[in-house]
């Protein structure tokens, strides 16, 4: 059963200009997205830098309001709820940020980061034993509690803000590339204690990410992003071994083997990605694909299953 459904969304942000700042177009951040979540599961989001990542990341959290369609969780549209509904409802929901210094007040010990949440939701009760196994369950010590977050490493932070997630047992996690401000030796370990928490308190994760090798290593499902629109979204194994859009075989091509001497074809995508506030007409990877038709120029491709795998997904005139 899904927990989430992306139903039609899009998010459009204003362009002003002029003297008084009049309005003079949109920013098409999100163009009609649609997929579900099972519970349980890792749903991987990935593309380039710029195509609406981390924004759908936000309207998932009701940190923006869409400009059409719906986020459903649990058999609840987000945008119909009411402050105070709201309050309640964000106990189903948390997020991990990129950032694991900017996302935490400098000014706060780690005890008092982490009592805020139970403190604004009425949970007072045995807080100092629920404030401890949290710092366990992240594997920091009972002594992280009186420090201030600038006395940690970022894989310290990062335990931290995830600590601070987790604290009254959401249902949802949206990880917005929690690992991509890390060194590589500590990526590994905050992957796996995500993983460890998924298994133990059953979450499901919205995992964001430029890294496809991350993303394969934690995603049950991937969706593949380009300026707005998902152009390709299957199983993680699919993905990676039978990937059918251009976009995204050129995205796997990128992947750096660990072999020097291993040889794979690069394919090189020419030019820059348009512009989110003019995109093209038709298919909006049509400036940069090899495979080119009128077609491509005149009609946007749906989102279609595949006949052979209805649970692959793919958004191309032409099935590769």
């Amino acid at each position: 059963m899904a927990i989430l459904e992306v139903k039609n969304l899009k998010k459009y942000f204003p362009v002003t200009g002029g003297v008084f700042l009049r309005r003079t177009g949109w920013v098409y951040a999100l163009d009609d997205v649609c997929f579900k979540v099972n519970k349980g599961e890792t749903l991987g989001i990935v593309g380039e830098s710029g195509c609406g990542k981390t924004t759908l990341g936000r309207c998932i959290m009701g940190l923006y309001d869409p400009s059409g369609g719906h986020v459903i969780i649990k058999g609840q549209v987000v945008s119909k709820l009411n402050s105070k509904q709201r309050k309640f409802f964000a106990l189903n929901l948390q997020m991990i940020f990129q950032d694991p210094f900017d996302s935490l007040d400098p000014r706060q010990t780690v005890k008092e980061i982490l009592e805020e949440k139970y403190i604004i939701h009425g949970e007072k009760e045995n807080l100092d034993s629920k404030i401890n196994t949290l710092i366990e369950r992240v594997g920091l010590l009972p002594d992280a509690l009186s420090k201030f977050p600038h006395e940690f490493s970022g894989g310290q932070r990062q335990r931290i803000g995830i600590a601070r997630a987790i604290s009254l047992e959401p249902a949802i996690m949206v990880c917005d590339e929690p690992v991509s401000a890390l060194d590589v030796s500590v990526q590994s370990k905050i992957l796996n204690l995500l993983l460890k928490l998924q298994q133990t308190m059953d979450l499901t994760y919205i995992f964001i990410s430029h890294d496809l090798s991350v993303v394969k290593h934690v995603s049950d499902r991937i969706a593949v992003m380009y300026l707005g629109k998902i152009v390709e979204m299957a199983h993680a194994d699919d993905i990676y071994h039978n990937g059918h859009h251009p976009y995204t075989r050129a995205l796997l091509s990128s992947i750096p083997m660990p072999d020097a001497q291993l040889n794979r074809d690069r394919i090189i995508l020419k030019g820059e990605v348009p512009s989110a506030e003019n995109p093209p007409a038709g298919c909006r990877f049509n400036t940069r694909c090899e495979y080119v038709q009128n077609i491509c120029l005149e009609k946007e491709p749906k989102l279609l299953k595949n006949t052979k795998n209805p649970s692959h997904l793919t958004a191309c005139h032409f099935f590769f």
